[in-house]
């Protein structure tokens, strides 16, 4: 973890699991059976898994597929939630989460970037994977805990309806059928 890591994690400690699991339950509430929230919920609970996989991997082959797999999917949601999600938040009065919500994904993606270039059974590898997916958790705790769950009074049920499809759509074509889960 790089000293610019440290200090943002020691000035914004991480909210509890506690807090994370009140917020993923307040969301499935809110959630409808295949609705954009749905989607998003369940596509938050594939890269927990795919983050728990990276780090059980036994060798460089199998971490390194399994980051290729994690890359896949944290892309492809990213993409999704960028170009269907985040313009209705910003529309609807939330262009600073909007924009957070931006900013925080591309720095993810650039953070992978640097993962992608450490030795994969290295404790730097797996520094900069706790910190990606610490970064990764306070963003969907964000999203969870009160963006969407926002947006969705905010909407209308044809707006919602719109999202939910072109949420799916712009996922199935970054990841299609590359990613196992």
């Amino acid at each position: 973890m790089s000293i610019i890591d440290r200090f943002i994690a020691s000035i914004t400690p991480p909210e509890s699991a506690e807090a994370r699991l009140e917020a993923r339950a307040k969301a499935k509430e809110a959630a409808m059976p295949g609705d954009w929230l749905d989607q998003i919920l369940q596509h938050h609970m594939d890269l927990e898994r795919a983050f728990t996989d990276v780090k059980a991997a036994s060798d460089a082959s199998a971490r390194t597929a399994a980051l290729k797999q994690l890359g896949i999917l944290l892309t492809g949601h990213a993409i999704a939630e960028e170009a269907t999600i985040y313009p209705v938040l910003a529309q609807n009065g939330e262009k600073m989460h909007a924009g957070m919500g931006y900013d925080e994904q591309a720095m993810v993606k650039v953070q992978m970037a640097m993962l992608e270039q450490l030795p994969p059974m290295s404790q730097d590898f797996l520094d900069k994977l706790e910190h990606i997916e610490g970064a990764v958790a306070h963003h969907m705790y964000a999203e969870e805990g009160n963006w969407f769950l926002d947006l969705k009074e905010k909407t209308s049920a044809a707006e919602q309806s719109r999202m939910a499809q072109r949420y799916a759509q712009e996922y199935d074509r970054y990841v299609g059928s590359e990613v196992k889960v």
